[in-house]
């Protein structure tokens, strides 16, 4: 009850049925706040704390995860939209 939090939420969101709007969100929370966060649509991290603009300018300052990171919009969101789309048109 009275330690700390710390979690990691990514989203995936998009509303064409080509999935060519599709963004990345993925947050880092401690203690329910996020303090960095990195969105496909900024393409890079940014910081909402001190210790999250410390670490956003970290990450930002490496081109390797900048590049992964942008690239998960199509690994990652569009490859499993792919299969859910694919499971449900399947069903119906």
């Amino acid at each position: 009850a009275h330690g700390y939090y710390w979690s990691r939420w990514a989203e995936c969101i998009h509303s064409a049925r080509d999935f060519s709007d599709m963004v990345l969100i993925d947050n880092y929370i401690f203690n329910k706040d996020v303090y960095i966060q990195f969105n496909s649509t900024v393409g890079e991290y940014v910081g909402y704390t001190e210790h999250g603009v410390f670490n956003a300018r970290r990450f930002n300052n490496d081109p390797n995860l900048l590049q992964q990171m942008r690239a998960q919009v199509e690994t990652f969101c569009k490859h499993n939209a792919e299969i859910r789309q694919a499971a449900i048109a399947d069903k119906t």
